[in-house]
């Protein structure tokens, strides 16, 4: 998958708060992720992102 900044992951499981949907912050060999449900940010490595995402929207352009 492509991931760029300002995509949107959805994870597998939820965050404490709920929400399974995170912002990508940074891209690398870690992401730095921002919960989209309470704005909680966390470092995680490129492959727990790629194994756990279930879906990508893309940062809409304009």
């Amino acid at each position: 998958m492509d991931y760029q900044v300002g995509d949107i992951v959805k994870l597998k499981k939820p965050h404490p708060c709920g929400s399974h949907e995170w912002e990508i912050l940074r891209v690398g060999a870690d992401f730095r992720l921002k919960c989209t449900g309470c704005g909680h940010q966390v470092m995680l490595a490129r492959k727990l992102v790629e194994k756990n995402t279930r879906g990508l929207k893309k940062k809409e352009e304009g």
